[in-house]
């Protein structure tokens, strides 16, 4: 469980690399109240940046509802379908995200 966005994606760059095996994916998170992270995956790889850059998918939220969605207090599904969680660009990059929670 993540005790910050910021450790969130720090975490990033420590999960299994078999989970994302064959991804080769580009996200640019903003999160209202946190900042701005890129991150890379590139099977198996995956490199987290603070800041912005060309990504397949933003993703946005504000800080409260990302960090229930990371915990899993929150359905990032029904975060969507309520406008607590924002998604633009390829929708089918940001399905694959699943992988990474």
């Amino acid at each position: 469980m993540a005790a910050s966005v910021s450790e969130f994606f720090e975490s990033l760059k420590t999960v299994d690399a078999s989970r994302t095996a064959g991804m080769r994916n580009s996200y640019q998170f903003d999160i209202e109240g946190a900042g701005q992270w890129l991150v890379k995956v590139e099977d198996g790889s995956i490199d987290v940046s603070e800041g912005t850059g060309d990504a397949d998918c933003t993703i946005s939220a504000n800080e409260e509802n990302f960090m229930k969605i990371v915990n899993g207090e929150q359905n990032a599904t029904s975060a969507y379908m309520t406008g607590k969680l924002k998604i633009k660009g390829d929708m089918g990059a940001a399905m694959k995200l699943q992988k990474l929670f």
